[in-house]
């Protein structure tokens, strides 16, 4: 591609809106321009990194015997009421009206609609395991959208669905499928942990997120600094015999008495009014667990993991009450909310509090509080579960030696979706056996626009982006220094047409330019390696360099097919090497 007819659009100063650096060099070096909140469109160079992250995903999905296919983006409601999603999934499934009247729904996830297909295509256990896959854009209303395309309401993702008649193929098709992610990660370029995750409304049993880490990412990641265990804090586990206070487990049980704290009501103030430390506060937490309103108790110096509440009380969703919502359920403001005398309402606890003697704890009354709690003694008939999020001081819960936190972008998602699609969609076969038996699922995303977003987050500097080779829109940016010197200009245009000939992608910079505009413009968009013809093109050589490294060398011209294959072949690249 010619740089001087190219819809290259960069920018000098960045915009305010963008926050990270993905975001910001994605509009810097002209990859793509925001439409509305949480839409953009791609351009050449962004759309060509995308495709090429495609590519590898393609292959990878091939290779495992993985069958492309493209599904409908819009959805009758009806599928989505058979699954039970129509409702769960919430506002963020964008639902429409045809004139007709009929309800539909822009697909955010397939499981529905190739489940439905399934049903009706294969009858018989003969026909599989099957394997199918798509890259196709998602839709997504999200609440907040940010980061450019890290979280946006319009992606490209490959989703992809297995169709197994036993647990054990499920088990062989998804190990499969977690070493071909593992695969296509490695060739992008990106740094990754495979972790434990939660299944959120896809439903499933086992189910892994691949976390591109990086220190701008949504989700933290608990790993063991010993064992393999890594797992999304969502999902971590607290050990039980770590989890209970013990600090308190030598007092003199004192019996409780309600005390005046005009104005105390957070954890910092009321450490301070009791003097003692935040581990003997009992903090409690009001939520709407589905239809019922929850009191969810933890230790002062832990939070509440909602998704473990959730999962404790079989729910499907868990939402913190307003304000206004707890002064009608517990007659005061939050600070004061506490265990006692509320009925109606359900109340849980975490393991931490379970050892907690002389503490405190809100009256349900504004303004008081109780003293001198002991949780087992004062909390009868209340169900202890491990409601609150892992602390750097917790070890693992799987061999007990200490853990590491780091931040992580979620790029991939795995799940054993068992028969919980194929139970509400009718998808059965005949067994070898000769019964009728639900197909056994499991469904694999990646999130193609935001894999993409995570290369450059984890690839650049201080001067733009520095493309992983298999990723990056062009293999080689040459450059002209002076378009008017006529051996420069007549090097440069032999190499380019020799260089594609051979089948490399090169971005031409033939622009009548300053040579510093010229040399700005690529390390903003951080193609592999650079080939600059200047004034050695009249002895035969070209500087040449690579985006990563920034060393210079002097290479003749009959000895750039040696150079160009040894970076090839150093980054174990599937580009091609044959003709060079």
């Amino acid at each position: 591609m010619r740089m001087k007819h190219a819809l290259i659009p960069t920018l000098r100063e960045v915009p305010g809106e963008a926050k990270v650096d993905s975001h910001r060099l994605m509009l810097k070096a002209g990859l793509a321009r925001q439409l509305a909140a949480g839409v953009y469109t791609l351009l050449p160079l962004g759309l060509k990194a995308l495709r090429n992250v495609q590519s590898i995903i393609r292959e990878e999905m091939d290779a495992i015997g993985a069958q492309e296919m493209l599904m409908p983006a819009l959805h009758p409601a009806e599928l989505w009421q058979q699954s039970g999603r129509w409702e769960q999934y919430g506002p963020e499934l964008m639902r429409l009206t045809d004139r007709n009247g009929s309800s539909f729904a822009l697909g955010a996830t397939h499981e529905e609609v190739v489940t439905s297909l399934i049903a009706n295509e294969i009858k018989s256990y003969r026909k599989l395991p099957v394997t199918v896959y798509q890259l196709q854009t998602k839709f997504r209303d999200e609440r907040r959208p940010r980061f450019g395309v890290l979280r946006s309401r319009e992606f490209v993702m490959k989703d992809a669905y297995s169709f197994d008649t036993t647990w054990e193929g499920l088990d062989e098709t998804y190990a499969r499928m977690y070493d071909a992610y593992t695969a296509i990660f490695n060739r992008c370029g990106l740094t990754f942990r495979a972790v434990e995750a939660d299944p959120g409304t896809i439903g499933g049993t086992d189910t892994h997120e691949f976390m591109a880490l990086c220190a701008i990412g949504e989700d933290t990641i608990v790993s063991c600094t010993s064992c393999g265990y890594a797992a999304n804090i969502e999902k971590a586990e607290v050990s039980p015999s770590k989890s209970i206070a013990v600090s308190t487990s030598g007092a003199v049980p004192k019996l409780l008495e309600k005390m005046h704290t005009p104005d105390v009501r957070t954890i910092e103030q009321l450490t301070r009014f009791f003097d003692c430390s935040a581990d003997r506060i009992v903090k409690a937490v009001a939520y709407r667990v589905d239809d019922r309103v929850v009191l969810a108790l933890v230790r002062g110096d832990y939070a509440i993991n909602e998704l473990k509440l959730k999962h404790a009380l079989k729910g499907s969703d868990a939402a913190m009450l307003e304000e206004d919502e707890i002064a009608e359920a517990f007659g005061c403001k939050p600070g004061f909310i506490g265990p006692f005398g509320v009925p109606g309402v359900t109340v849980v606890a975490d393991r931490s509090i379970r050892g907690i003697r002389d503490g405190a704890a809100g009256a349900n009354e504004q303004d008081f509080h109780w003293t001198g709690l002991d949780a087992e003694r004062d909390l009868p008939g209340v169900p202890f579960f491990d409601l609150r999020n892992m602390t750097e001081s917790d070890p693992c819960p799987k061999c007990g030696e200490p853990v590491r936190f780091t931040e992580g972008i979620e790029v991939g998602h795995v799940f054993k979706l068992g028969t919980k699609y194929s139970d509400a969609l009718n998808a059965a076969c005949l067994t070898e056996q000769g019964s009728l038996a639900p197909i056994i699922m499991g469904c694999y995303g990646i999130g193609v626009t935001r894999t993409v977003a995570a290369i450059i987050e984890q690839h650049h500097d201080e001067h733009g982006i520095i493309w992983p080779l298999e990723a990056a829109p062009y293999f080689i940016h040459l450059i002209c220094v002076s378009m008017n010197d006529e051996v420069q200009r007549e090097t440069a245009e032999a190499l380019y047409a020799s260089l594609r000939a051979k089948g490399c992608e090169v971005l031409y910079d033939d622009r009548d330019e300053r040579p510093g505009v010229k040399f700005k413009d690529a390390d903003l968009l951080g193609m592999p390696v650079r080939i600059t013809v200047g004034k050695k093109a009249a002895e035969g050589a070209v500087e040449c360099s690579t985006r990563a490294e920034r060393v210079h060398t002097d290479v003749p011209l009959q000895e750039l097919d040696a150079y160009l294959s040894a970076i090839m072949k150093r980054n174990d690249s599937h580009i091609r090497t044959d003709s060079l």
